[in-house]
């Protein structure tokens, strides 16, 4: 059995977790930052680095009392480096490598993107490589072929924004608070999800990939209207959401034929309604579908420490070198789709 300390830092979530790789979390904690961010309608990076910095320390120790174990205990230490705000991936790595170089245990430099193609796994024993994954959130929106640890095929991306990031952008422009996420969904529940016409970006094309910044733009038109309360809004622009990523993973289903199953991971698989269209369209198909607890689909370090745990039983650990990283893509090799940018 192997224990991983992991460490995630790279938004606005600062969290430590003891995790073993017999799926068994001995100790997570998350702190969040919403009330520092919450003033300005979104993340602010420096605000965000900062906070990791004082937060850190006193989580990995509580994380190590609540288990009853010393950091001698631990087999590595895994970290998020990469993608996201590089100041506070650099916060979260450096610590993981202060610590790693002090106790002389490896250091398992992890994809944060990875963390969350693999949680999954972590409470699911049955699910296996490989399996087709939807992997939405604030800074993502693709789709991978998972054949194994390290093993990642991009079948699609945005070329614009993400589904997290339109959802967070929408909440803003209709003054819902934020996060963004939970407060469209919310609004959603008492609103119409036919009460205005939105449009469904890419939505029957030929080509894989997503789109949402026209739906961003398409809220702002229905706001400033007039004609429309944020309810109705909210619930119209979550259905246009949910129609186009359930339109784009249709198609990628066809494309690999030998997915063991339909999986959803990352911030906006918390989404209720995303799930439930996610899951007629798994049954649709003959496959089973999987998607991680609510907790686990957020930014958390259980889901890093389980990733690290199979990195390092694969051998795949990293020296002290190890850089981090504002972008991380899964696929290096992917073919870069039209139009897009860094994210990609």
């Amino acid at each position: 059995m192997t224990l991983i300390l992991g460490i995630e830092s790279s938004c606005d979530e600062t969290a430590a977790a003891l995790v073993a790789s017999d799926r068994r979390i001995l100790a997570h904690r998350v702190a969040g930052q919403e009330t520092a961010h919450r003033p300005f309608g979104g993340v602010v990076p420096e605000i965000a680095a900062r906070a990791h910095v004082e937060i850190l320390p006193g989580l990995i120790e509580q994380v190590l009392a609540e288990a009853d174990l010393r950091l001698a205990d631990v087999d590595a230490i895994a970290a998020t480096a990469g993608p996201g705000l590089i100041g506070g991936v650099m916060v979260g790595l450096v610590t993981a490598k202060g610590m790693a170089l002090a106790s002389g245990k490896p250091l398992v430099a992890v994809n944060h993107l990875e963390g969350h193609a693999l949680s999954p796994m972590l409470t699911d024993p049955d699910l296996a490589f490989p399996y087709l994954l939807l992997l939405v959130s604030g800074g993502h929106c693709q789709l991978l072929a998972v054949d194994g640890v390290g093993r990642y095929r991009r079948l699609a991306t945005t070329i614009d924004d993400a589904a997290g990031e339109a959802f967070d952008k929408s909440a803003k422009l209709l003054g819902l608070g934020f996060p963004g996420g939970p407060a469209v969904e919310a609004a959603a529940r008492s609103g119409d999800p036919r009460a205005v016409k939105l449009p469904r970006p890419l939505v029957g094309s030929a080509e894989p990939h997503f789109s949402f910044a026209g739906l961003k733009s398409a809220v702002l038109r229905a706001r400033d209207s007039g004609l429309y309360r944020a309810e109705d809004i909210a619930a119209s622009f979550q259905q246009a959401v949910v129609d186009c990523l359930v339109d784009r993973t249709a198609r990628a289903i066809l494309r690999v034929p030998e997915a063991t199953a339909l999986v959803v991971a990352g911030g906006v698989a918390a989404n209720q309604a995303v799930r439930g269209a996610l899951t007629g369209l798994a049954d649709a198909h003959g496959l089973p579908f999987v998607a991680p607890p609510l907790w686990l689909c957020t930014d958390n370090a259980a889901m890093i420490a389980w990733a690290g745990a199979l990195r390092f039983e694969a051998g795949l650990t990293d020296g002290l070198d190890a850089p981090a990283r504002a972008r991380w893509p899964l696929d290096p090799d992917a073919e870069k789709a039209r139009g897009a940018g860094v994210k990609a």
